[in-house]
C-alpha cells in the first residue's frame, strides 16, 4: 500500500523545532526480520527511534532490534506516546524520527491519534504497514470476510467487569459472523495499593490474559445476561503467538478451552460463528487437545 502523507498544502506551519518526517513502520508479528524492506531503510534513515511498547509485544526483545537494524532503540511507553508525544515530535528542527509499532501502525487508535497530532504541528507522517492480528487471523482457516465486529476483552475486577462487547458478540453470532476477541495487556501498570501505603510510586508486573482468562470471563458475563448469545458448547479458536515460530492454534469449544494452557502471551480468542464447507475442513486441523474431564463452568470467576 502507499505511504500516507500529512497533507503537502497543509495550512498550518509546522511548530519551532518540530521535526520534519514522523515514520510509523509496522513491524509484523514475529521477530526482528519481519520488518519491511522499505520500513527498515526507513529506520536506518531516522535521527531517533522509537519502539512502541504497550499495545502489544514482539517475539524478540529491543536488542534484537539494534543489532538487525543498525541503529538505538528507545522505549516508547503509553505516557510517551499519549501523552509525552513532544519529546518525538520535537526531537529538532528538521529531523527524521521512527516510531515502531508491533503489527500495523493503524492497529491501535493511540498511533491514529499520533498521525492526527502530527499532522496538526505540520510534520510529514510516513506510514509503512506489516501484518497485524487483525490479518494473520486468518492462519486458523476461518475466513476474513466472515468476522464481524472485532470486541476487547479487559482483565475484570472484584467491582468492575466491563461487559459491552457482549452485543457485538450476539450480533455476530446472529449474522454466522466470528468474532475476533483482542484480550487485554497491562504493561508499566502503578501499583495504587503501594502508592497510598508508602506514598512510592511503583508498577506492577506485566500481565497478559490468556483465552482460558477470556472464556472464563465470557461465559461469567453470560451467566449474568442469559441472552443466548454463546454458551460452553460453543466452538472457538484460541491463538497464541501468531507469527512467530511457536505458533499454536486450538479449536474447540468454550468449557475445553477453559482448561488449556496455551503458553507465554500474546493470546488472541476467535468465537466461531457459523463455518462453511472449507472452514469446517480447517478446523479439523487444529484438533482439541485432551484435557481432563472438564469441571462444570456454572461456577466460573474472573480473575
Amino acid at each position: 500500500m502507499p505511504a500516507v502523507k500529512a497533507a503537502s498544502n497543509n495550512s498550518q506551519k509546522r511548530s519551532p523545532g518540530c521535526i520534519k518526517t514522523l515514520y510509523l513502520i509496522g513491524l509484523g508479528l514475529g521477530n526482528e526480520k519481519d520488518v519491511t524492506v522499505r520500513g527498515l531503510e526507513a529506520i536506518r534513515s531516522c535521527d531517533a527511534v522509537f519502539l512502541e511498547a504497550y499495545t502489544s509485544v514482539l517475539g524478540v526483545n529491543a536488542a534484537k532490534l539494534e543489532s538487525f537494524y543498525g541503529r538505538p532503540i528507545q522505549i516508547a511507553d503509553r505516557d510517551l506516546v499519549e501523552t509525552g508525544s513532544d519529546q518525538m515530535l520535537q526531537y529538532g528542527i528538521g529531523t527524521s524520527v521512527a516510531l515502531l509499532v508491533v503489527g500495523d501502525p493503524f492497529g491501535a487508535t493511540t498511533h491514529t491519534d499520533l498521525f492526527l497530532r502530527a499532522r496538526d504541528l505540520g510534520v510529514t507522517v510516513q506510514v509503512v504497514h506489516n501484518a497485524s492480528i487483525m490479518n494473520a487471523v486468518g492462519c486458523c482457516g476461518l475466513q476474513l470476510y466472515r468476522f464481524g465486529h472485532c470486541v476487547s476483552l479487559c482483565f475484570f475486577r472484584p467491582k468492575w467487569q466491563p461487559d459491552s462487547f457482549y452485543e457485538h458478540v450476539q450480533r455476530n453470532r446472529k449474522a454466522g459472523l466470528h468474532t475476533l476477541c483482542l484480550l487485554d495487556i497491562k504493561v508499566k501498570e502503578p501499583d495504587y495499593d503501594e502508592l497510598v501505603r508508602t506514598g512510592r510510586h511503583r508498577n506492577l508486573p506485566p500481565r497478559y490474559m490468556t483465552t482460558a482468562t477470556a472464556v472464563k470471563q465470557l461465559l461469567l458475563v453470560e451467566g449474568k445476561r442469559q441472552q443466548g448469545a454463546y454458551d460452553a458448547k460453543t466452538l472457538c479458536v484460541a491463538l497464541a503467538r501468531v507469527g512467530q515460530r511457536t505458533q499454536r492454534i486450538v479449536a474447540a469449544p468454550m468449557e475445553q478451552l477453559l482448561h488449556v494452557d496455551m503458553g507465554g502471551p500474546l493470546h488472541s480468542l476467535i468465537i466461531a460463528g457459523k463455518l462453511d464447507a472449507i472452514e469446517s475442513k480447517m478446523m479439523a486441523c487444529f484438533p482439541p487437545p485432551v484435557v481432563a474431564s472438564a469441571a462444570s463452568v456454572s461456577g466460573a470467576t474472573a480473575e
